[in-house]
């Protein structure tokens, strides 16, 4: 019950998984379970569910609707949801950014000159593009305002040339616009003042708490 109450004090109208439970009126949980636990099991399921769905999509579509930097952008979007790297401006805008510098990195130093993985050795344009593409994607999410690190995995993924079809690099950007969609829903469901595009203008106190 102290543990309970201690995180309620901490916590309230700031943390998504209290903020739930109280919504589902299943903060109970946190009489009985470590608050640590109810926080990892809230990120798994909503984790498993988003995810879950993409993959189902891109089997159905055989379309690359999942991909590695989807992976730490869920995280985050349902771990620390009212900060500013995750808000849908910064994340559709951050994931945009490492798709066109990374395509432009792959078509410039011509790393697509063999098929990702069959060159034996070193492969400098490879390298070349992997630089070139992250720095890029980097100096601009700071020149735009729009960081988002889970961009830099994108930007690498097109730039080695493991995804580098342009039909296919439309399709991750949809794949994120359909990730915060559900992030949108679900947080909004949870009583949290989840943005509907920047951070900034849109998160307000909950339940009476303070920013």
């Amino acid at each position: 019950m102290r543990k309970y109450d201690s995180f309620s004090r901490e916590h309230a109208g700031a943390d998504p998984i209290l903020s739930f439970l109280r919504r589902l009126r299943l903060d109970w949980l946190l009489h009985h379970f470590p608050p640590r636990l109810v926080q990892s099991l809230y990120v798994f399921v909503n984790g498993f569910i988003t995810i879950g769905l993409l993959a189902l999509l891109a089997l159905v579509s055989r379309n690359p609707f999942v991909f590695p930097s989807l992976g730490p952008t869920a995280y985050l979007l349902f771990f620390s949801p009212l900060a500013k790297t995750c808000s849908p401006r910064n994340t559709i805008f951050g994931h945009a950014i490492g798709i066109i510098c990374g395509y432009a990195a792959f078509v410039l130093t011509g790393a697509g000159a063999l098929p990702f993985g069959l060159h034996p050795g070193v492969f400098w344009p490879r390298i070349l593009a992997a630089a070139l593409s992250l720095s890029a994607t980097g100096a601009f999410m700071v020149l735009l305002e729009v960081s988002h690190p889970p961009a830099g995995a994108t930007t690498l993924i097109i730039s080695l040339g493991i995804i580098s079809k342009p039909g296919e690099l439309v399709i991750i950007e949809v794949a994120v616009f359909l990730l915060v969609a559900q992030a949108l829903v679900i947080n909004r469901l949870a009583g949290l003042p989840y943005p509907l595009w920047s951070a900034a203008a849109s998160i307000k106190p909950v339940n009476g708490g303070t920013e």
